[in-house]
């Protein structure tokens, strides 16, 4: 019951709220120690933001935000005021949208395995730094959360310790054009964790 939960299969906006449900029934739910590993979308916007700058992914820290899924995938790049509106337009859908890119590479054949492994390998990595008592230790990660009152699941910077979550971070002030991405995210959002909640009360 003490063990840090990661859920790494989608639909993770779904899935986690049915993981929640599911250890409720155990007696065994503990919300800072239940975690949907978004990694693989942060991994994506370092990755493309550091090649349309021209520099390194390990330099540049991207926040991303709200859920796991297309339009629930909030990156926010107005940290980057050298890319330009099209850049950004451009960046925010490879990031949505990467897997259906690596698909559609593989002709249907697979997903994004390897950078999924990646993106997995740094999330437990950086649980495991806080675990044995490395402070400081922050991702951005989908936990039960209070940060958007209208969902009760959301991915945001969460400070991790030795019990799980320390310290969820609030989302930083948004442009306008983020705002609109937000509003969509919520909207996709709030279904798919009422899916989720329907299907662990079963």
């Amino acid at each position: 019951p003490k063990a840090i939960i990661g859920v790494i299969s989608n639909p993770v906006n779904s899935t986690v709220p049915v993981a929640a449900e599911t250890l409720k029934k155990l007696g065994a739910y503990d919300p800072g120690r239940l975690f949907g590993v978004t990694t693989l979308d942060v991994v994506r916007a370092r990755t493309f933001v550091a090649e349309a700058l021209g520099g390194s992914p390990y330099d540049i820290d991207v926040p991303v935000v709200g859920g796991h899924s297309g339009e629930t995938i909030v990156p926010l790049l107005s940290g980057f005021p050298s890319l330009s509106k099209e850049q950004v337009e451009q960046l925010t859908y490879r990031i949505q949208f990467g897997g259906d890119e690596v698909v559609k590479a593989k002709s249907g054949a697979g997903s994004a395995t390897l950078s999924m492994a990646h993106a997995g390998n740094e999330w437990a990595t950086a649980v495991l730094r806080a675990l044995s008592g490395e402070k400081g230790v922050t991702v951005c990660t989908y936990v039960e959360s209070r940060v958007e009152p209208s969902c009760t699941f959301f991915s945001s910077s969460v400070e991790l310790g030795k019990n799980g979550v320390e310290k969820i971070h609030c989302v930083p002030k948004l442009n306008a054009y983020e705002e609109k991405l937000m509003a969509k995210c919520l909207e996709g959002l709030q279904g798919n964790i009422k899916k989720g909640v329907a299907f662990g009360c079963k």
